[in-house]
């Protein structure tokens, strides 16, 4: 029987992909957006729901595992910036869940960042009879031309040797640029190139082997800060295109955003790449005793 996994703060559905392509079944995803729901719902289908985990009763929620994405905006490093790096409730509503529900297996994402909130950390990783470990740095640089550092707990019933990913083949940044990208290209983008802002862009080259930065949610905001090389455009340099953003996190390109640029940027880069999550699951499947399914 496939291990069922329920989703909490599920976005807009990236981990949840990575869980399918390991074989994995999704009974439930949970998000508060509407937005992201359309999206997953037009992709993955309708076990996707529209809630708030922090009303939401567990009663009901039966799955073999369960994995939060809670936001990460207090623990970011960013966060310091703008006088926002608190703690944040949600994880107590995961935590909530996790501990009425007590599934086989969990698993917590977020990012590095949450290492510096004890109590966070305790909660997530202390609960009684389970058996836990804990990865950080698992890098999305494995397997994506994308530098994004990420923390994940896992905790199971019965002690078990969860293993970190394994080195393979790292696409290229060449691999994800598009023939004929569909893009807009602010004023911002010659403003910064000319040093009219505090910072200069980061600019990527396919051609010498580079890799982007991390993916952020706000990038539809200023596309400037972030730059792919293409001497097909006039300064050389553009924004990427939506399509390259989704394939920097590793979507499949039959992954259709159905909504505005601005929300499908924003999902993206609140987004788990999928690699990540297909490591997961198929760490999940060895636990559940499924690792070869095909």
């Amino acid at each position: 029987m496939i291990p069922t996994i329920n989703s909490y703060f599920s976005g807009g559905g990236l981990m949840d992909i990575g869980l399918l392509q390991a074989g994995l079944q999704i009974g439930k995803s949970y998000e508060i957006d509407a937005t992201c729901c359309s999206v997953q719902a037009d992709n993955l289908g309708e076990h996707v729901h529209q809630a708030d985990i922090s009303e939401k009763l567990v009663t009901g929620d039966d799955c073999d595992g369960m994995v939060f994405t809670y936001p990460c905006t207090k623990y970011s490093t960013i966060a310091d910036i703008h006088g926002t790096r608190t703690g944040d409730e949600l994880f107590l509503h995961a935590l909530r869940h996790l501990a009425i529900a007590r599934p086989e297996v969990y698993a917590v994402e977020n990012v590095p960042g949450m290492r510096a909130f004890p109590v966070v950390m305790e909660a997530m990783t202390q609960m009684p009879d389970y058996f836990v470990q804990v990865f950080c740095p698992i890098a999305s640089s494995t397997w994506l031309p994308q530098r994004r550092d990420r923390l994940i707990i896992i905790g199971s019933r019965r002690r078990f040797n969860w293993r970190p990913p394994a080195h393979g083949k790292q696409i290229k940044l060449a691999d994800i640029i598009e023939q004929e990208p569909r893009i807009t290209m602010p004023k911002a983008v010659a403003k910064r190139m000319n040093g009219e802002y505090r910072d200069l862009p980061i600019i990527s080259d396919p051609a010498r082997g580079d890799i982007a930065p991390t993916c952020v949610a706000h990038y539809a905001k200023d596309k400037s800060t972030r730059l792919v090389a293409d001497k097909r455009f006039p300064l050389g340099v553009r924004p990427y295109s939506v399509r390259e953003y989704a394939r920097l996190q590793g979507v499949p390109d039959w992954y259709q955003f159905n909504c505005s640029d601005t929300d499908a940027y924003r999902m993206i880069g609140n987004g788990v790449s999928v690699p990540v999550g297909e490591w997961l699951g198929r760490e999940f499947q060895r636990y559940f005793g499924f690792e070869e399914l095909h």
